[in-house]
């Protein structure tokens, strides 16, 4: 009997010995992006970025559509992306009457810890874009929280155009 209760306390406390190494991932509040990949394809383009959220607020619900996110202010949207041309040497940004921004659904995973890393993509249609091939184009990204927190600005590498 002792050998029982020998091995069985020592098994208990072997799995609070391992539970206690295992650690959550831990992010900071604010979103945190990098680029992972720009894919040019005949119709449309897919840009997917990588992201961080330590409290795990990244998305709106369709229905998230009062202030601040209410249509017409800038936070209605929370995947920003904007379009660059290389013209004599220099990167000018491309104003558009539709802005390529996005909503990105609610992510946020259930349970005690929240921190969210992940990627996102985004598809672009051509024929949104005024391309002409040969063309020299790059996009910048950044995202937004539920908290209004603004991600650091992610740039693609400079593609041509085909």
């Amino acid at each position: 009997m002792r050998t029982v209760a020998k091995v069985s306390g020592g098994l208990l406390a072997a799995a609070m010995l391992l539970a206690s190494c295992l650690k959550t991932e831990e992010f900071p509040k604010e979103p945190h992006i990098t680029f992972k990949s720009y894919e040019q394809h005949a119709d449309s383009a897919r840009l997917t970025i990588s992201f961080t959220d330590g409290d795990g607020d990244i998305g709106l619900n369709q229905g998230d559509t009062l202030a601040p996110f209410d249509p017409g202010s800038q936070w209605y949207h929370n995947f920003f992306v904007d379009y660059y041309k290389k013209q004599g040497g220099e990167w000018v940004l491309q104003q558009f009457t539709l802005p390529l921004y996005y909503r990105i659904p609610v992510i946020t995973p259930t349970g005690q810890n929240k921190a969210l890393q992940g990627d996102i993509s985004v598809k672009i249609a051509s024929q949104v874009l005024p391309q002409v091939p040969g063309d020299t184009v790059r996009f910048s990204v950044k995202i937004a929280d539920r908290a209004l927190n603004l991600s650091n600005t992610v740039y693609t590498e400079a593609v041509v155009v085909h």
